[in-house]
Parts: structure tokens; sequence; C-alpha cells
């Protein structure tokens, strides 16, 4: 679909073309052809080898130059698919391994390559910490301060993802705590791989005001209206969640059931070269399954705008472009 489009829920490594990164593997003599399927896409089992084929994909991206190119690489393909607005996660870990000053450096070539990309394609970027769920708390604490020492008007946000099935969302509390009082926003991947009580704990225990998935959450209507009332907002990704299994078809997926109980929903694509999506697709997919049309697409881009991390100055010219003053 041509309509424009904003996106709240895309991890920047996992965004990476396919190609992009054999060309990167190749200059740098680094082996990875393991992870490519023979068409040249990425190759996967499952949840948990995604993980490591993500982790192996992310070997080649060795130094801010690398991650500059990036930037470009993902931000023209967001804006071929009428993305005007994306947030994206970035990790510490990937970038000089939660060093401080090795991490400045990665984010200032981030923010030059998506500064030069918003002229180039007319698209905005805007930049959100996460840590990495499987690495545990302390390397969490890691990741926060080097959120903490870099938030202001381009770094506006701080979430976690990684695997959700290891440990607890309480045990990531001193991170969140000390993102929020940065006066960075909060996000956590919760209610993808878990049920209900993940994304109530997600908010309950660390105070998230956007929940990357959360749609598990449909299973218990408390909850759901619990998230209504609240206003909480879902960074939904329907394409990976059919992809990996956690619903059998598009038609299973609850997002149209939370939208209509008056859950905020939003639309994303998570990692789009690894789930053969983007967001055409998705909004494509949605009309067809769900009959939404151009009322409901509109919305669902508001919800989003209004959920968004950037300040209200990039909110009201992002809004303008959006002919949704």
């Amino acid at each position: 679909m041509a309509r424009p489009k904003v996106e709240l829920h895309l991890h920047l490594e996992g965004a990476a073309p396919p190609a992009f990164i054999r060309g990167l593997g190749r200059e740098k003599k680094i082996d990875i052809s393991g992870i490519f399927t023979p068409e040249g896409g990425y190759a996967y089992r499952d949840f948990e080898h995604f993980l490591s084929v993500y982790d192996t994909a992310c070997t080649v991206l060795i130094g801010p130059e690398e991650f500059h190119r990036l930037v470009h690489a993902v931000l023209e393909e967001s804006a071929a698919n009428g993305v005007v607005y994306s947030e994206t996660f970035l990790s510490p870990d990937f970038c000089g391994g939660c060093d401080l000053g090795a991490w400045r450096e990665y984010l200032a070539a981030i923010r030059e390559a998506a500064e030069q990309a918003e002229t180039q394609h007319g698209i905005t970027l805007r930049g959100i910490v996460t840590c990495i769920r499987h690495l545990g708390p302390e390397q969490a604490k890691k990741a926060a301060i080097c959120a903490a020492e870099t938030a202001g008007d381009w770094l506006v946000g701080f979430g976690m993802g990684g695997a959700e099935n290891m440990g607890e969302q309480k045990d990531f509390a001193w991170a969140f705590d000390a993102a929020r009082e940065a006066g960075l926003r909060l996000t956590t991947h919760a209610g993808e791989w878990r049920g209900p009580d993940e994304v109530r704990a997600a908010v309950r225990d660390l105070g998230v005001e956007r929940v990357g998935h959360g749609v598990r959450a449909a299973e218990d209507p408390a909850l759901v209206e619990e998230l209504a009332e609240a206003g909480i907002t879902l960074e939904c990704c329907p394409g990976s969640n059919v992809f990996l299994g956690v619903y059998d078809r598009l038609e299973d997926h609850p997002i149209d059931e939370l939208r209509r109980a008056g859950v905020n929903v939003t639309v994303s694509t998570d990692d789009p070269p690894f789930f053969h999506t983007t967001m055409r697709r998705e909004y494509a997919a949605l009309a067809r399954c769900f009959n939404w049309d151009a009322d409901v697409f509109d919305a669902v881009t508001k919800t989003a705008l209004d959920a968004a991390f950037c300040d209200t100055a990039t909110r009201d010219r992002i809004a303008k472009r959006l002919d949704l003053t």
C-alpha cells in the first residue's frame, strides 16, 4: 500500500538486507555462508536458531562505519515501503560491547547516517536502546548506563529484546529505572512466547508505556480491559508472529480483536528480511484478512504517532506529513 506509515518496532541489525550482510562478510573475509538459504535469504529452524543466526549476521558489523552503512541500507528499504517515521532498537552490546566510549562513536555514526537518509529519502529515525534479555540483568545495567549517558532528542527510549523465556521482567528493574530517571521512555518485549501474565508483569514491574508484541494479552479479557484503560500501546508485528509460529495463520492473529476491544495497536515488521515481510506487505495482508480500510489504517497510524517516543516538535512535523493534524 502507498499510504505513509509509522513503524515503532524495528530491530536495526535484524532489518539488515541479506545481500548487505553477505557483502560485508566478503569484505571482512568472515565466513558466514552457513546462515543463508540457497536463494540468498536468512536460514534458520526456529526462534532459538533465529537468535543464533541473528548474532552471526552481526559479526560482520564490526565498527561504526559498518553501522553507518547499515542505517542507510535499512532506511532506504523502509522509505521505499512508505515509512516516514521509524523508531529502531539499538543494542550497545552489538555496538562496542557496552563500552560507553565506543558506544558514543557508534551512536554518532548511526545518527549521522539517519540524518543523511532523512535528507535523501524523507524518512525520520529515532533510536531506542535495548538490553538483551538472555544476557542477563548485570549486562542490562551496562546497556542502561550507555542509554542514560546518551539520552536526548535523538535517542529517546529504552527497552528489552532477546529470549523472552529467560528470567523475569522484574529482574531488569534496575536498568529500566535508570533509563527512566534519564528521561527515556520505556518499552519491552512481552507476550510473544509467554502468555498474558508476562504482559502484565511488563507493565507492573517495569512501568512501560508500550509493549513489544504483547499479543498474548488477548487470552485474558481482564488484561485486555486493563491495557485499554491504561492506554498501553502494543507494537504488533503480525507477519513476524505468523512466520515464527506464534499463530498458525494471520486469520488467527488477535490484532483486530484487540483493536476492537479498545487497545492501542500499531503495525511493525520486527526483523523484516528474516520474516519475508515489509510494511507494504503487512498493510496489504491486514486489509485482505481483516478488511481494514483507509479509516482503520489512518487510525492505527495516528495511534502509532501518538505513541512515538519523539519530542512534540518532531511529532507535529510528522503529523503534517501524514495529514493527521
